[in-house]
């Protein structure tokens, strides 16, 4: 078996929906957050901190595994869940995000992107095939097509030549992808900002009967009003009975507003970079716990947080901790916004059973501080 995924339910008020996925390692309710290792690692936390803060998926970077410790190492240790001691199901991305960043130093052809190493500078090719086996190596539950993250904003005639060479990428990994049996692969919906790209992708995936779909493109500096658009643009063409993953998404709102639309899944950095930062989000909003204001503070991050940090520890510290330049302090912000988020989505799950979602949206945004109108908190 390499995944399943039923649906539950669907809100009266909305697209929102509920299911279950099942992998070989475990079983997974939808919607849900998915915290980010990518060195194989959630950033300060230990993989049992992070199964306990509520997590079920983690993500793993397949460029970043590749340059190092390198796949055949991974796969000589038994695949990814034995070499990080994880026994939860893990997703591997393609590589394509990290690739497509480094902008003037890339070059794209049909056959694949030649690149720079970001450790070393040395001449690097990945193609669809190269991703798909170096993720087969690293053996995820579930991996992704190789694909043009395209930026905005760009050209039509940029857009379409991009998302034409992504569908071809995309049947390339699946002809080259080899572990069928307990590895899902998932398809990658681009098309920028243009409707019928969006349409045009997400009806080909569909052709090619991956085992689930993402959204790819978004949350790269694009206006609220075109994230949800883009989002729009191609949920409509993707199967009920798959599930749907939008990557790269880690802010309340921009998760919110994709589970109004119908999106299961969802990862980012976002949490655990912010926090090591000093940046704890709360159910009233963001605060900085640097600031001079909490060193008297001894309330918790959060009150309404059932979190180990708020159980535990005070803001003031915390901040004590960031002033004294101890990482324990980047360790209990990490957890508590893991938790913030993983919150955050079962809340909106019960408020998807109870058919309430967009009342529990509005009440969120109210006490969080956010105009709907804007690009706040986005």
């Amino acid at each position: 078996m390499n995944l399943q995924y039923e649906l539950k339910h669907r809100c009266q008020q909305s697209g929102a929906r509920i299911g279950k996925l099942t992998t070989k390692h475990g079983e997974c309710i939808t919607p849900m957050f998915m915290p980010v290792g990518t060195q194989a690692t959630v950033k300060t936390l230990s993989p049992e901190e992070v199964k306990e803060i509520g997590s079920s998926i983690i993500l793993a970077n397949t460029y970043h595994l590749w340059l190092r410790p390198g796949a055949d190492i991974v796969a000589k240790a038994g695949g990814l869940h034995s070499f990080m001691n994880y026994d939860g199901p893990i997703l591997t991305d393609s590589g394509g995000f990290q690739v497509f960043s480094l902008n003037d130093l890339r070059k794209i052809t049909e056959d694949g992107v030649t690149f720079k190493s970001h450790i070393d500078g040395s001449k690097l090719f990945m193609s669809p095939e190269i991703s798909i086996d170096v993720q087969n190596k690293l053996g995820a539950d579930i991996i992704m097509s190789f694909d043009e993250c395209i930026p905005y904003p760009v050209t039509y005639e940029y857009a379409k030549e991009s998302t034409e060479r992504t569908l071809r990428w995309a049947k390339r990994g699946l002809d080259a992808h080899k572990r069928t049996e307990d590895q899902a692969l998932f398809g990658i919906v681009q098309g920028g900002e243009y409707p019928e790209l969006r349409e045009y992708c997400a009806k080909e995936l569909v052709k090619m009967d991956f085992d689930g779909y993402s959204i790819g493109g978004t949350s790269v500096g694009e206006p609220k009003d075109v994230y949800k658009k883009m989002i729009d643009m191609a949920i409509d063409y993707l199967p009920e009975d798959k599930p749907r993953y939008l990557m790269g998404v880690g802010s309340p709102v921009s998760i919110l507003e994709a589970i109004e639309r119908g999106v299961d899944m969802f990862d980012c950095v976002l949490p655990t970079r912010v926090a090591r930062h000093g940046t704890a989000m709360t159910s009233t909003g963001r605060i900085v716990i640097k600031n001079a204001k909490y060193k008297e503070d001894f309330s918790p991050l959060d009150e309404n947080c059932d979190c180990y940090t708020c159980r535990n520890y005070t803001r003031a510290y915390i901040r004590h901790l960031f002033s004294a330049n101890e990482q324990f302090g980047q360790r209990l912000v990490s957890i508590h916004n893991i938790r913030f988020l993983h919150n955050l989505v079962e809340q909106s799950r019960q408020a998807i059973l109870d058919n309430r979602f967009i009342d529990f949206k509005n009440e969120f945004y109210l006490k969080y501080g956010i105009d709907q109108n804007s690009n706040s908190g986005f």
